[in-house]
């Protein structure tokens, strides 16, 4: 059976409209997205004071936060009054506060070694530890510990008049460390931890 030119080229747009049907029939190519996290709401900064009666210092601290009586300690009681947690339900955070007297018994130098071990007892799963030194207006010093990783504790501090009181701080989040995802609420509370410090005082 003989073709002429003109049924040939009568072909051609069949040919063609076949080739791009069967070239849509491939199965789509997925591309795998970059972890993201889910965007956390930050709630407008503001502070309220904390006095008490029963303790010998007075601070400002977030008004989303809720400060209330430490009473144990891993498990056990705790035998000083003054200690207190400082809970941030909106960030799932809190902010443990310890307070010693410097005393025989507590001696200035005794206390920052401990602060210091507590700090560097995050090193197993810290990538890094950052210290700074803390000096507020009112004649206070001390020292800011940032860690950076998946630990436990993010930020860390103690502060003293260095003759008869001292404070130690902590931050802590009720949420499996991941300091990618955590990352813009620790930045956040970082801000509110130092405000606290510069407004501390001693009664």
């Amino acid at each position: 059976m003989k073709y002429s030119m003109a049924m040939v080229w009568a072909w051609v747009p069949m040919v063609l409209a076949m080739s791009v049907l069967l070239a849509g029939c491939e199965e789509p190519v997925y591309t795998p997205r970059p972890k993201g996290y889910f965007r956390i709401e930050l709630p407008e900064k503001a502070y309220q004071q904390y006095n008490s009666s029963d303790c010998p210092y007075t601070f400002e601290y977030p008004v989303y936060g809720k400060a209330s009586r430490h009473n144990t300690f891993f498990g056990e009681d705790v035998a000083d009054a003054c200690w207190l947690d400082i809970m941030l339900p909106e960030l799932t955070g809190e902010i443990h506060l310890s307070y010693k007297e410097i005393n025989a018994d507590n001696s200035l130098e005794k206390l920052i070694e401990d602060a210091h071990k507590m700090a560097y007892k995050h090193t197993v799963k810290a990538d890094y530890i950052d210290e700074s030194v803390i000096s507020t207006p009112n004649g206070m010093g001390g020292m800011l510990y940032e860690l950076g990783g998946n630990a436990a504790s993010n930020i860390q501090f103690y502060v003293t008049d260095s003759t008869k009181h001292f404070m130690r701080g902590s931050l802590y989040f009720g949420a499996t460390p991941n300091q990618d995802s955590l990352a813009p609420v620790i930045t956040f509370v970082r801000t509110d931890m130092l405000h606290l410090i510069e407004t501390l005082r001693w009664e």
